[in-house]
């Protein structure tokens, strides 16, 4: 029988998804930047795909702690 997962295991596993999330956001803005993108995505699925990585990054950074969260006004 496997032992339970500990909070600092998940707090680990969270560290590592948003290492890997920051990767990828890092990877579509050199995407951006160098207009690469333009080989293999329309505009319209390049943004899709840019605005899903950029929350997809910022979710990670929220879970593992690593930036502090924003309040929006309002």
């Amino acid at each position: 029988m496997q032992a339970q997962p500990t909070a600092r295991s998940y707090a680990q596993l969270a560290r590592e998804w948003s290492r890997l999330a920051r990767r990828r956001r890092d990877h579509f803005i050199e995407l951006y930047k160098s207009g690469r993108w333009r080989h293999y995505y329309s505009e319209a699925e390049f943004y899709t795909q840019l605005r899903d990585v950029l929350s997809a990054a910022d979710e990670w950074e929220k879970l593992a702690g690593t930036r502090p969260e924003v309040r929006k006004a309002g």
